[in-house]
């Protein structure tokens, strides 16, 4: 009887132990399940993914209602653009951006190889007074290096400060961070695009500062810089001195401080610009009713002035929904650049922050006659698949940054 009641008491233990085991393993898979699913997502940044895909959806949409109207607004191309940017991001989300730190002498030379191909003979295109396109012979291709070459900027001085690990101790690493950035801003300037120039030089200056470099060499060299752009500005209004800007980019500085002065030309697109602002009203006029640049009274209405044609269409409530977009994409991306700990990381999350911020600001203020009138799309919102496709590789470099923060050095 003892003997049975042994084999019967372990048996009993033994069928416990496998029920146990059992339901320990499918809670242990399920476990694991959840574990996988939720690392799939967490590979994405979604504070900064989601308003960044919303804010794309919301400027398909103003195209769309743009191409209503405007022959040279073609959705078809637009939506191209996107898929081109989506395949882009893809790519660089998938790359290891941390490959790339310490290669800045490579990545200068293909900033440089981009600002020079528009002066290829047989590759350089112009248009609008600026020969900054390429067009592939045979297929007729056409693209904008420069749009390419901000990421590449961003990644090139990212990589060259991340070096001082936060601090640039002696004057001549600050001055060769400055001479660093100043090769793509000639380069450009060269084309003239001066507007692309100001991106570049705004996004790697903010790399530089970010990086440690002391207040007292940013403030001359600030002032510096003003008074280089007053010189500049005042002989090329005077005779017999070197005309370093061009005829139109003296139109724009003079109707940024008195629009009246040129009310046929650059003051036209302002007052232009501002009318479509105002007319929206709270809500807009509605898809396909904008009249100022549905009657072609605005110019450029899908590129340059894209935020007026929104707001004549969606009004101020649509402007805030806009504006609200860019702000969550922009604040999470600098919460994100808080919580990394490599330096390139940081860096190169700076230098994003500030291109965003800097066209934003832009293209905004002169539609609203706070900022001189430049040639700067908006980003993730303008017509233009170059600007779409480089602004798409900005948004891949920063949720390449969240995917591979746990290995961050």
């Amino acid at each position: 009887m003892m003997a049975e009641k042994a084999l019967h008491e372990g048996g009993e233990g033994s069928l416990g132990e496998r029920l146990s085991g059992s339901i320990g393993g499918r809670m242990a898979g399920r476990g694991t399940r959840r574990v996988q699913r939720r690392g799939a997502t967490s590979d994405l940044y979604l504070p900064e993914l989601v308003p960044n895909l919303l804010l794309v959806a919301f400027g398909a949409l103003v195209i769309w209602s743009a191409s209503l109207t405007i022959s040279d607004a073609s959705f078809p191309r637009h939506m191209v653009g996107i898929a081109l940017g989506l395949v882009a991001a893809f790519f660089v989300w998938q790359f290891d951006y941390r490959q790339l730190e310490g290669m800045t002498r490579v990545l200068l030379i293909v900033d440089v190889v981009l600002m020079l191909m528009p002066s290829i003979p047989g590759l350089g295109y112009s248009a609008l007074g600026m020969t900054g396109w390429v067009k592939i012979p045979l297929i007729g291709l056409r693209f904008q290096p420069s749009e390419f070459a901000k990421p590449v900027t961003i990644l090139m001085m990212a990589s060259l400060t991340a070096e001082y690990n936060g601090k640039v101790d002696t004057l001549a690493d600050y001055v060769k961070l400055c001479g660093t950035l100043l090769v793509p801003f000639v380069l450009i300037l060269t084309q003239p695009d001066l507007g692309t120039g100001l991106i570049v030089l705004v996004m790697g200056a903010a790399i530089i500062i970010c990086g440690g470099a002391k207040r007292s060499w940013v403030l001359v060299t600030v002032a510096l810089i003003v008074v280089g752009a007053a010189l500049v500005v005042a002989t090329s209004m005077a005779e017999g001195f070197p005309h370093v800007l061009k005829q139109y980019q003296l139109n724009r500085l003079i109707v940024f401080m008195d629009p009246s002065v040129d009310p046929t030309g650059d003051g036209y697109n302002l007052q232009q610009a501002k009318i479509a602002i105002g007319s929206g009203g709270l809500v807009g006029k509605g898809i396909g009713n904008a009249s100022q640049a549905g009657s072609g009274f605005l110019p450029e209405a899908h590129t340059d002035f894209v935020f007026a044609l929104m707001a004549e269409e969606f009004g101020f409530v649509g402007s805030v929904l806009l504006l609200g977009l860019f702000a969550a994409m922009l604040f999470s991306t600098v919460a994100l650049a808080m919580r990394v700990e490599s330096p390139f990381g940081k860096l190169v999350l700076v230098g994003v922050t500030a291109m965003w911020t800097f066209q934003l600001l832009q293209n905004v203020g002169m539609c609203i006659g706070i900022m001189p009138i430049t040639g700067i799309p908006l980003p993730f919102v303008s017509f233009g698949s170059s600007s779409m496709v480089a602004q798409f590789t900005s948004m891949g470099l920063v949720q390449s940054v969240w995917r591979h923060r746990t290995k961050a050095a």
